[in-house]
């Protein structure tokens, strides 16, 4: 169900329409008459878990090792163009 508000109804009812766009409803506002913004729930938030990726991604010993001159002067905008 899409329902379209304007701006100033929103700016007053914003927690009521937060609730009903996490409802499943649509909200479309509009700004003098045209539709300007979409209000839709966020969905469900990632969640992490810690090790997932245990054994899958490989960091080289030498990651942190400072670059070679080629590579740094370019990161430094040095390079040649």
């Amino acid at each position: 169900m899409m329902e379209t508000i304007s701006l100033a109804d929103a700016k007053n009812n914003l927690s009521r329409l937060v609730d009903a766009a996490s409802d499943g409803r649509e909200i479309i506002i509009a700004k003098h008459g045209r539709p300007m913004a979409r209000l839709v729930a966020a969905g469900k938030p990632v969640r992490l878990r810690y090790g997932t990726l245990k054994g899958q991604i490989r960091v080289a010993d030498d990651f942190d090792a400072e670059l070679p001159g080629e590579a740094l002067a370019g990161f430094e905008g040095k390079g040649s163009a």
